[in-house]
């Protein structure tokens, strides 16, 4: 691990202080995707600026018709919480799927969107459910705040501070994990709200999250997992390595889907 200066914030407003006057700031959230990169040393940042203190950051609470989650709760508090279960409960059920007990007590919801991994869970739920990024700044529909692998339209002096994930009448998520990692080779999150149907997918392409409009069309004349047969996506943009080829992932894109809305219609 290269050197680098640990910094941590007590409120958001130093927070944003720091990230204007230091050099090279990176923020630090749950940390399970960045210290391991930077111990591995593919990552090189002068100072991290720790999240960890900064109140109003976590919490989960249903607000209307919309979940609002906070940006540093943790991937075990939203997978366990009453809340969430009963509002979401495909969006508990990703939560509980992430890494292993380890990562799912320290990583967290913002952290995750922010760091935009395409094999990531929370990604798939955000686009998925048609989420809002909130910011310190402004609101950023899901479909405008992924721009491709490990890329977001997050600003550098920008804080995500919670999520608001509209209620769905039905959602599901599957995925196919790697055996090591229990990241996404490739999951399907899939969403009915109204005459809107969203289909998301992670870990299968090579710029990241993206939705499948062919069979969002397809589940708009039924909702149900025969109205995917017979459906498939090019392997062209697929990612492609010893876990998996793009013609199996493309092949998986479909076999997930279609378990995916058995499981929000179930």
């Amino acid at each position: 691990m290269y050197a680098f200066t640990y910094n941590r914030a007590s409120g958001l407003r130093q927070a944003q202080n720091m990230i204007a006057k230091l050099d090279e700031p990176k923020l630090l959230a749950g940390g399970q995707s960045l210290l391991p990169a930077m111990k591995l040393r593919l990552a090189s940042h002068a100072n991290l600026i720790d999240l960890g203190r900064v109140e109003g950051l976590a919490g989960i609470e249903l607000k209307g018709r919309s979940l609002l989650i906070g940006a540093m709760t943790r991937h075990f508090e939203v997978a366990t919480s009453p809340v969430v279960r009963q509002a979401i409960p495909a969006l508990a059920q990703l939560a509980g799927q992430i890494g292993d007990p380890a990562v799912r007590h320290m990583g967290t919801l913002g952290g995750s969107l922010a760091n935009n991994d395409p094999n990531a869970d929370y990604p798939a739920g955000a686009l998925g459910l048609g989420a809002t990024i909130i910011t310190n700044r402004r609101r950023i529909a899901a479909d405008e705040f992924f721009k491709g692998m490990f890329e977001t339209a997050l600003e550098p002096d920008e804080i995500i501070t919670r999520v608001s994930f509209p209620l769905p009448k039905k959602a599901g998520y599957m995925k196919f994990p790697n055996p090591a990692s229990r990241f996404a080779l490739v999951g399907v999150f899939v969403c009915k709200r109204g005459s809107e149907i969203r289909v998301a997918v992670t870990g299968a392409g090579t710029a990241g999250v993206f939705r499948v409009g062919t069979f969002e069309e397809a589940l708009k004349k039924r909702f149900s997992p025969k109205s995917l047969e017979g459906l498939t996506i090019p392997a062209d943009g697929m990612s492609s390595d010893i876990h998996g080829s793009a013609e199996y992932r493309a092949h998986l894109v479909g076999v997930m889907a279609r378990r995916a809305v058995a499981a929000a219609v179930g």
